[in-house]
């Protein structure tokens, strides 16, 4: 592998951003999936996590590789079977969880506030939207703002509009912060791993 390859993997994994998890809720769509995935890349977003109750499973290292630029490749993922074993994992490691959804008690998401949490964002299924467990149990309910008639927009770009709003404040608030060096250093070695395959 030569210099720059390595420069280049060497400058994402020191913009990879801790204290934040995407979760796809029941997406039916791979290639809804696959973007989101790719923004999530994007992002400096490592971790995503998939939950398959009502919809069926498929693997998210093997989703839409046109529509994800392999970004796939690069993430890390875990997969539920429930959002119940989903909402125990987030709660006992300590993430506020926030959904998308038009609610009574939904805040604009340039209202909202990201900074200094761990956060997991949750998204959910392109009709039902997010399951009424997953929002019984969200510390807060985002929408974003819109002028049009319709009130509701593709899930992947939905979700790519919440990262990027989420994303900037956190950078300017400073609460992204990078992994610590020891952080940086198992990830760079496996994605010097991944790079070669």
């Amino acid at each position: 592998m030569n210099e720059k390859r390595i420069q280049r993997i060497t400058g994402v994994v020191s913009l990879r951003q801790r204290g934040i998890i995407v979760i796809l809720e029941d997406i039916h769509d791979p290639h809804n999936a696959a973007a989101i995935l790719r923004t999530c890349d994007a992002m400096g977003i490592q971790n995503v996590w998939f939950i398959f109750e009502k919809e069926t499973p498929y693997n998210p290292k093997r989703v839409g590789k046109a529509t994800s630029s392999s970004a796939n490749k690069w993430l890390d993922f875990q997969t539920y079977s429930s959002s119940a074993s989903c909402i125990r994992t987030l709660k006992k490691e300590g993430y506020a969880i926030i959904v998308t959804a038009l609610t009574d008690r939904s805040v604009a998401l340039d209202h909202y506030r990201a900074e200094n949490k761990k956060i997991a964002i949750v998204v959910g299924n392109e009709h039902r939207g997010v399951s009424e467990e997953m929002l019984s149990q969200a510390d807060d309910v985002l929408k974003i703002p819109m002028a049009g008639f319709v009130q509701s927009l593709n899930v992947s770009v939905a979700t790519a509009i919440v990262l990027w709003e989420i994303t900037k404040q956190r950078m300017h608030s400073g609460s992204h912060a990078a992994l610590g060096k020891k952080e940086q250093q198992v990830l760079l070695k496996d994605f010097l791993e991944r790079a070669k395959k």
